[in-house]
């Protein structure tokens, strides 16, 4: 066996591809070819063979461009697969997708890479120490104590744990979310948005924005109350305790807004440092509560560690309009809300994907830990009531009167009990965790450290999600606040906004009217990042592949009803607010659309809904009662036939499926980007539709896929509705010819057939590229598609032109000759017609054929079929002279009509049903033909003349269509039928015929 010679004179580069200039650059460098600047050459690098085919890289997958290098883009199918010597560019589908990756930044999801790199922070800093100091807030030093009291140990352990469950378990949602891609800034609006769309993410994206600014009031209600106080007991009062609680916050949020917009550099340091002071004020607490006592303490209600004192404090002791569980619990959760700090900069730090899990359930778990521990020795410490008087101590006077626990430590805080004027004691006292401790000062600054940190905290995450937000433009009047500056791209002017709304709140100078506002608010957000971890892992999308895997769907779902329950159960009126600003941020939302895709979970669910539902009706089985006309509609490009499409819209809008056909002929495949624009048409319309086109050598060939093709399951076309070639006489005799061939293959696969024909043309395009066969000249019959990108221009400036379909019809008639039994299609799409507002106003007049001496019967007769079919049509007709012949003018017109296509030579008898004459001469006409049809011929002439007498001025006529017979109707013939049925009448025409089969039915089962 011989071996073949490879040629000397053969090289390898010769064959090699010029690569586009798209994909070329001169840092483009793979491990198998590097381009050279003029991207020209190709040299191979490891295997002796060049190609285009490129290895792996990071950069085909991100969004992101770095600064002075051009993004590399990935080949296209089209250079990998067309030798490119061969053509100078690329279709437009290749060129738009290329051009839009490497230019217009401005679309991108991430902007260019800056050389001045802004400041990132790790898992520690920017996430755990920021949480940490968030959640430890003003409540844990001037309420904790006192919900202790009021709760007992107990329920105050049952309050700490059942908030920490909830914000443990959204923390492990949140990881789960996060962790899921890369995350920009926006913190928790970002992960909803991204998660269950742009409704409810900006619905919530406003709502936590607020609750944050609202917080900022809340931490600093707190600073002032402390500094109030220690200004009352030194004598040092400005005006009263409320006024002076308004000037410290005002003052005190003031010097914080300094701080902000100084830089998230200055605003980290102050984190750090008040962090330190709350450890070493945590710590002169916990020497305190060791040290024994000196009579002032004891006087105060501090025994240091005594077990009949946490045995008294373990159970509750309600007291006041909030001496209840969930009056405590109300109080308690906001000191628990922390927890989204870190995520709320998201944008500022190194690696969000491992820093806020990391970050976020480390800062959950050292916080609970903490919260358990003072809230157990504080109960074991300190008594509820206690005068602070060192004259109460037990006298030989009172040691039968007193029966107060202190009485057995030598106190007696009887009259005060009684009275309750007891000024100390976690019942009584705020201030008790700084009496306890071991220096009191240092509490004193741990609360300045927590209340400021927190907020401090709150006043920079409310900015930075507000300004995400804005970003995305999915509310008017916003954007003004998002305006990022520095390197950074510091929200400014969101940083003012949340400023003005603190001061607001900060005036009202009551914390405990303030914490119970926006816990429901918080309460809200954390419903929601619940739902969006259940409801992402419920889609069972391809895409939901989050590397945190510490995470349950179910716990979830139960952890969002309970935030739900627990925002009635805490304030009914706030959760109202709440849940009514949500429903209409996402009305709005949802009227207005934004133009966005994130690829959210609801997206994900909606196809697997789709899908399921789409395969649960193959196991339901077709009834007459649930039929519906689910139409095929060959408008080409849908902005050509509006009148078509309108008419469509009328009988399948909110009912059933409409599909718009549209067959390209040529060698190119369609353009994506005109494939959209004929979507967007439709949507601008308003015309719930599909749209669906194919690429044929032919027209009919291309409707064959069409017919055979579309649609899902049981969810695909049974009608078939296309416009009437009104230039049938002037076009070839094959565009006729292959006309009436898509009717024949559309009864043939058992689909009904409509036809509409208007006084006006139906193509409003005048356009070459639109499919040839309904309304265009003969200049259309080999119509190429050109890739010049003039479809999307036509459909998506195409003006909405209004239709007689979409103009109300008033009180005119609709028409409807019943003259074949079709199963019933022909009255059914008049009924869907009148259904509409247009139409509503419309009579519906049924006529039939009959005899003059049973006019009546007949009628009766048909009256009391359409009664039984409740179809509501109470005007019928008999014709009884539908069977007289013609007159002669028409006769004559018809017979001039088909000259052109009469054969010259009659054939010989035996070659009447020789199948061979309709495949090499299918459009002629033998005279036999015509003497062989005439009484057909007649009485579609006739049935013009009774449409001009009766229906001249009907709003719409509805007809049943002849059947063509095979072997003994030419199909020219048969056009010609059509033609002078329909031919100069005023109002349009729809020629029906159903499958035979039944679309109506008088049974109930």
């Amino acid at each position: 066996m011989e071996v073949p010679v490879i040629s000397d004179g053969v090289h390898l580069s010769d064959y090699r591809p010029r690569i586009h200039s798209s994909v070329t650059d001169r840092d483009y460098v793979s491990d198998y070819y590097h381009c050279y600047n003029d991207g020209s050459h190709v040299t191979p690098r490891g295997p002796d063979y060049a190609t285009l085919d490129a290895p792996p890289n990071y950069e085909f997958y991100a969004n992101t461009e770095v600064c002075g290098r051009k993004k590399r883009i990935r080949p296209s199918l089209y250079q990998l697969s067309v030798n490119l010597e061969d053509i100078s560019r690329p279709p437009m589908y290749e060129e738009t997708t290329s051009e839009r990756m490497e230019g217009d930044d401005c679309q991108e999801e991430e902007q260019t890479e800056q050389l001045a790199q802004p400041i990132r922070f790790g898992w520690v800093q920017g996430v755990m120490i920021r949480c940490m100091l968030n959640i430890w807030g003003v409540i844990l030093y001037l309420r904790l104590p006192w919900i202790t009291a009021q709760a007992g140990i107990g329920l105050t352990w049952a309050i700490v744990l059942l908030s920490s469950c909830i914000t443990g378990i959204t923390g492990l949602s949140t990881s789960a979310i996060a962790t899921n891609g890369k995350v920009k800034g926006g913190g928790t609006y970002f992960l909803i948005s991204r998660s269950l769309g742009p409704e409810l993410g900006g619905s919530i994206g406003l709502i936590f924005a607020f609750a944050n600014a609202v917080a900022v009031a809340m931490h600093t209600v707190g600073f002032a109350e402390t500094v109030a106080d220690l200004m009352q007991e030194n004598d040092a009062a400005m005006v009263n305790r409320t006024n002076d609680i308004r000037i410290i916050g005002i003052i005190t949020v003031t010097c914080l807004l300094g701080i902000s917009l100084a830089g998230m550099a200055w605003e980290s340091k102050a984190q750090i440092v008040f962090f330190l002071v709350i450890m070493v004020s945590f710590a002169s607490y916990v020497v305190g509560t060791i040290i024994p006592a000196s009579p002032h303490k004891q006087a105060k209600g501090f025994f240091s560690y005594k077990s009949d004192i946490f045995a008294e404090n373990f159970v509750p002791n309600w007291r006041g309009k909030e001496g209840s569980f969930f009056g405590m619990f109300s109080i308690f959760f906001p000191s628990a809300t922390g927890i989204l700090a870190g995520a709320n900069i998201s944008g500022d730090l190194k690696n969000p994907a491992v820093a806020i899990p990391r970050g976020t359930l480390m800062a959950i778990f050292w916080t609970t830990l903490s919260y358990l521990i003072i809230s157990a020795t504080i109960g074991s410490c300190v008594l509820r009531d206690a005068s602070g008087l060192l004259n109460d101590t037990m006298s030989s006077s009172s040691t039968n009167t007193c029966v107060t626990l202190a009485c057995q430590y030598g106190w007696d805080f009887t009259d005060c009990i009684s009275n309750n004027t007891c000024v100390f004691g976690i019942s009584n006292y705020y201030q008790t965790m700084s009496m306890v401790s071991a220096f009191s000062p240092l509490i004193t600054a741990g609360i300045f450290g927590a209340t400021l940190s927190s907020a401090l905290a709150c006043l920079v995450s409310a900015p930075k999600v507000f300004q995400c937000l804005c970003e995305d433009k999915l509310y008017p009047l916003i954007g003004f606040f998002g305006k990022g500056y520095g390197k950074n791209q510091e929200p400014l002017r969101g940083y003012l906004l949340t400023y003005i709304i603190a001061i607001c709140f900060i005036l009202i100078a009551e914390l405990n009217t303030i914490a119970p506002i926006i816990s429901n608010f918080f309460l809200c957000s954390y419903c929601l990042i619940n739902f969006s971890c259940f409801h992402a892992s419920i889609s069972n999308s391809p895409g939901w592949r989050p590397t945190f895997r510490f995470y349950n769907k179910w716990l979830s779902l139960l952890c969002a009803v309970c935030c739900l329950v627990i925002m009635f159960l805490l304030t009914w009126w706030a959760a109202l607010i709440a849940f009514g600003v949500v429903v209409l941020l996402l009305g709005y939302t949802l009227y207005k659309r934004p133009a966005v895709n994130w690829g959210s979970s609801v997206q994900a669910s909606s196809y697997s809904i789709a899908l399921n539902q789409c395969v649960g009706l193959n196991h339901v089985e077709d009834h007459v009662k649930n039929y519906r006309p689910q139409c095929l509609v060959l408008t080409g490009p849908p902005s050509s036939r509006p009148a078509l499409v309108d008419l469509v819209s009328c009988l399948t809008k909110n009912l059933s499926l409409m599909m718009c056909g549209h067959v390209l002929t040529g060698n190119l495949p369609p353009l994506v980007q005109s494939i959209d624009s004929h979507i967007l048409w439709l949507n601008q319309r308003k015309v719930k539709s599909f749209y669906k086109n194919v690429l044929s050598a032919d027209l009919r060939s291309g409707v064959n896929m069409l017919l055979q093709g579309a649609g899902l399951g049981r969810i695909r076309p049974n009608v078939l509705l296309m416009g009437f070639k009104s230039d049938w006489l002037s076009d070839s005799p094959q565009a006729a010819y292959s006309y009436i061939a898509i009717l024949q293959d559309a009864f043939d696969l058992q689909y009904g057939v409509c036809v509409l024909r208007m006084r006006e043309r139906l193509d409003v395009s005048h356009q070459s590229h639109v499919n040839p066969g309904f309304d265009e000249g003969p200049e259309c019959i080999n119509t190429t598609y050109k890739p010049s990108g003039f479809h999307n221009i036509s459909a998506s400036t195409a003006v909405q032109a209004r239709t007689l379909f979409r103009q109300k019809q008033g009180e005119k008639t609709i028409d409807v000759y019943w003259l074949s039994d079709d199963g019933g299609l022909t009255l059914l799409l008049p009924y869907l017609l009148t259904r509409r507002k247009c139409w509503a106003k419309c009579t519906v007049r049924v006529f039939v054929g009959g005899e003059s001496c049973s006019k009546e019967e007949r009628k009766e007769e048909v009256l009391t079929l359409i009664k039984k079919f409740r179809l509501g049509f109470h005007d019928v007709e008999v014709l009884p002279d539908l069977h007289q012949k013609p007159q002669l003018r028409n006769i004559h017109h018809f017979d001039n009509m088909l000259s052109s296509f009469k054969r010259d030579t009659k054939p010989q008898s035996e070659s009447d049903s020789d199948p061979s004459r309709e495949q090499t001469e299918p459009w002629e006409i033998t005279e036999q033909d015509l003497e062989r049809n005439k009484a057909k011929t007649f009485r579609q002439l006739r049935l013009n003349e009774i449409l001009q007498d009766y229906s001249r001025e009907a709003a719409l006529i509805v007809i049943t269509m002849p059947v063509r017979r095979r072997a003994v109707c030419p199909r020219v013939l048969y056009l010609a039928w059509l033609e002078v049925l329909s031919r100069d009448l005023k109002p349009p025409v729809l020629l029906v015929r159903g499958n035979q089969e039944n679309v109506l039915t008088f049974y109930c089962q």
